[in-house]
C-alpha cells in the first residue's frame, strides 16, 4: 500500500513545462520607409508550406537609395491559419511575448554606414540600431533604423528570429534558443 502511495504522488506533478514552440512563419514583409517619408520600400518572402520541403520565394531585392536614413518594420504572418486566428499574425504574437523574442541581424557588403559593421549574428555586442524594446528594456527588432552607405553596393541581409522564453538577457546571442525565422533578403544600394 505504501508504495501505490509514492506512485501516485510521483505522478502528480502539475507544473507546467516551459513552452518553447517555434512560430509557424510563411511570409515575411519588410517594409523600409524613409524618414520623413510615408512610401515604403518593401520586399517579401513565402513560404507557402511553412516548415514543408518548399523554400522562401522572394519578391527581389530590396533596392535602397544610397545615403539615406530607414526605418525598417518587419511584418510576420502565418498564412497557413484562418486571418481571423490569433495565430495569423505572428508579429502581433512577438510583440506581445517580447520578452521571449529577439530578433539578429547580419549583412554582407558595404550596405550600410549605420549602423557600421556586419550585424550581431556573429557577436551580439556588434551594432544594430534597435527602435523597440520588451518591458525589460532589452531589444526586440520589429523595427530598427538603417542608414545606407554613400556608394553602390550588393549584398545580403540575414534576419533571425530566436524565441528565448526565460533566457533572454543582454548577453544572449543567435545561438541561444529556438529559431523562429532565420531568412536571407538580397539588397542593393544606388
Amino acid at each position: 500500500m505504501a508504495g501505490a502511495l509514492v506512485f501516485l504522488s510521483g505522478c502528480d506533478n502539475d507544473d507546467p513545462e516551459p513552452e518553447n514552440v517555434p512560430e509557424v512563419v510563411t511570409k515575411v514583409i519588410l517594409s523600409f520607409t524613409p524618414t520623413g517619408s510615408t512610401t515604403a520600400i518593401t520586399v517579401t518572402a513565402n513560404d507557402p508550406d511553412g516548415e514543408g520541403p518548399q523554400s522562401y520565394v522572394f519578391s527581389g531585392p530590396a533596392a535602397l537609395a544610397r545615403n539615406t536614413a530607414y526605418n525598417l518594420s518587419i511584418s510576420l504572418l502565418n498564412e497557413l491559419a484562418d486571418p481571423m486566428d490569433e495565430e495569423y499574425n505572428i508579429g502581433l504574437e512577438v510583440k506581445e511575448e517580447a520578452d521571449e523574442h529577439l530578433f539578429f541581424f547580419g549583412w554582407t557588403g558595404p550596405l550600410f554606414s549605420n549602423p557600421a559593421g556586419n550585424g550581431n549574428i556573429d557577436n551580439r555586442a556588434d551594432a544594430v540600431n534597435y527602435t523597440d524594446t520588451d518591458s525589460k528594456g532589452l531589444p526586440l527588432g520589429l523595427t530598427t533604423s538603417w542608414t545606407t552607405a554613400n556608394a553602390s553596393a550588393t549584398g545580403t541581409l540575414r534576419i533571425i528570429l530566436k524565441h528565448q522564453p526565460d533566457i533572454k538577457t543582454s548577453t544572449s546571442t543567435a545561438t541561444d534558443g529556438v529559431s523562429d525565422l532565420d531568412v536571407t533578403f538580397n539588397v542593393t544600394v544606388n
